[in-house]
């Protein structure tokens, strides 16, 4: 790569050709205030104007997001004249922002206060007009709050970068510009899948997710018999709420604060995520040998499943009829727990801790529900569970090593644990459909091929003489490539893994900000990998389990002996099955 020799403030660098000011700035060793310096270039560019800076060659302040090094070009960040003009371009978007910090759920996360507080920002600088405002709050999902909004662009590109859609775009324009759906529609009446990403990289709380903490807080007061259940991918982010670098595994500590904060049981969704194995295995090859609909395609992500109902109804039939694990769980304790344990399934009320703001839509869905009572009640972000403690002036980091409850419902083996990463789901149900087609275990049960981060993963496996085909697709960017051929009839897979936040539940839409200015002692390389440090704390929780295939575990097999009968069986279709439709892409 072609280097140029550039100084900024008086010191001699040498970086590559084609940087942005503000990327050879960063790798240099400065930061140049900013509201999209570490968010991968997902921004309108220059819209802001909080990075300006003096540089040799040009006319007057340029905005260092967009403007290009250059070889022999002098960077002045410091200047009278940068400075004060960073800090009225901060000044400029308080002028129109929405200010009740106390009140806002981006408190002590709040990127624009950041850079307020660093270009010394002085409020009520500027006052007048301020642009009209949408707050939606329609879905269970998101809120919407257009006072709180900085026109970044962010949310706009990252639908577009993970998911090829469009869904948010700059409606109006002028002073009354806003960030929003067509027509500034409710989420509610557009093609959202909900999957939070948006909600992931706004610099302040102009999205956010739908908070259900207060309605967990009134079941409890009720008296109710609160449960709470954990997906695997929490354990693997929820240190970082507490300052805990990336990738670090917390889950007795996580069991820990959860029995401390009064739940009456704290399970593990890993040993749904081994039912749910059991229940797709058995289909997948129930649609192999019987010719059924192929490829059969994981239905675990409810965003993904929102997806294949907006774009592709028309490809429905393949998908698997199981219920996602969470919601399988919930149908589990109101059913079998329940009457094990002399409980009455409506005083029962199941919490569930998840990646994922699409599951508060999912656990509305009236599929997701057997005989009027709802699988699931509430469910809460890992960003929520952190707050949840820090409420309770728990010392996070001090708090003992527990183990969940496995009261028959509690044993997970390492298949369950590694559904929280893209891959994850397919290598779980190759471990079991390789031992039901030959009776025998795999000899390796890594499969390295369909790890990894790669948008589009396949592979072959010969299972007891049968050649199956399977691919892997992580964000709707990359699943559209795998739907069209099979559109067009010319898909070659038997299975297909779909997740719909890229990197998968690890980097779902409701797990920990990873910005750098609240992860300050965290490397640029571990910031750009914190998918793959995150997967690897899962991967390392499935290496020390003793069991590894979900067949083995002993309280699956229990289930199915005593109440189930067997996978797919009338009973399990009753419960842990749902079927999908068609949606409209908007409405009135």
């Amino acid at each position: 790569m072609a280097k140029v020799n550039i100084k900024i403030e008086g010191v001699p660098f040498e970086v590559e050709a084609g940087l942005t000011i503000l990327e050879a700035a960063k790798q240099c060793g400065f930061e140049i205030p900013s509201l999209c310096a570490f968010n991968h270039g997902e921004c309108s560019k220059g819209s802001c104007r909080v990075c300006l800076v003096e540089a040799t060659g040009a006319r007057g302040l340029v905005a260092s997001c967009v403007y290009p090094v250059a070889e022999g070009m002098e960077i002045t960040i410091s200047s009278p004249k940068a400075t004060a003009a960073r800090r009225t371009s901060v000044e400029l978007l308080l002028s129109n922002h929405n200010k009740n910090c106390q009140q806002c759920e981006k408190n002590c996360k709040c990127e624009l206060l950041h850079v307020a507080k660093l270009t010394g920002a002085r409020d009520d600088m500027y006052q007048g007009e301020q642009t009209p405002v949408t707050v939606d709050r329609l879905t269970p999902s998101i809120v919407r709050d257009t006072s709180k909004c900085v026109l970044c662009g962010r949310c706009v590109e990252r639908c577009k970068n993970a998911h090829g859609l469009g869904v948010l775009g700059f409606e109006k324009r002028g002073f009354n510009t806003i960030v929003a759906p067509a027509e500034n529609r409710s989420f509610a009446n557009s093609p959202c899948i909900l999957c939070g990403q948006c909600v992931s990289v706004c610099p302040t709380g102009a999205l956010m997710e739908v908070s259900e903490i207060d309605k967990v807080d009134a079941a409890m007061r009720a008296g109710k018999y609160v449960v709470v259940q954990t997906a695997p991918a929490v354990r693997a982010a929820l240190g970082e709420e507490f300052d805990m670098p990336i990738g670090t595994l917390v889950t007795g500590k996580m069991v820990s604060a959860l029995r401390r904060l009064g739940f009456k049981k704290v399970f593990d969704t890993n040993f749904a995520a081994d039912l749910t194995i059991m229940e797709e295995a058995t289909e997948l090859l129930s649609r192999v040998t019987n010719k059924g609909v192929l490829p059969m395609i994981t239905s675990c992500s409810p965003g993904w499943v929102n997806y294949a109902e907006y774009y592709y109804g028309d490809l429905l039939g393949h998908l698997s009829s199981c219920k996602s694990p969470h919601e399988m769980f919930g149908a589990i304790l109101k059913s079998y727990y329940a009457e094990k344990n002399g409980i009455d399934p409506k005083d029962m009320f199941v919490v569930s801790i998840m990646p994922c703001t699409a599951k508060k839509y999912e656990k509305e869905r009236p599929e997701l529900s057997v005989n009027g009572l709802r699988d699931v009640d509430a469910v809460l972000t890992t960003r929520e569970l952190g707050k949840l403690i820090k409420r309770s002036g728990i010392n996070f980091a001090k708090l003992p090593d527990s183990d969940f409850d496995n009261d028959i419902v509690g044993e997970y083996t390492g298949a369950g644990v590694i559904f929280g990463t893209t891959g994850g789901v397919m290598e779980a149900a190759l471990r079991t459909a390789a031992y039901k087609l030959s009776g025998e275990e795999l000899k390796k049960v890594e499969l390295e091929e369909v790890r990894g981060f790669e948008g589009i993963k396949e592979a072959t496996y010969n299972l007891a003489g049968i050649e199956v085909k399977v691919a892997v697709a992580h964000g709707m960017k990359n699943a559209k490539v795998l739907l069209d051929q099979i559109r067009e009839g010319n898909s070659p897979y038997h299975f297909i893994e779909i997740m719909g936040c890229p990197g998968g539940c690890v980097a779902g839409g409701g797990q920990p900000y990873v910005k750098p200015c609240f992860l300050p002692n965290e490397d640029a390389d571990i910031l750009d990998t914190f998918k793959a440090k995150r997967a690897a704390a899962l991967y390392q929780e499935d290496e020390s389990k003793a069991l590894r295939a979900s067949h083995k575990n002993p309280q699956i097999i229990e289930l199915y002996e005593t109440y189930l009968g067997e996978p797919n069986s009338h009973k399990a279709h009753e419960l842990l099955h749902t079927h999908y439709h068609a949606k409209e892409r908007f409405s009135k």
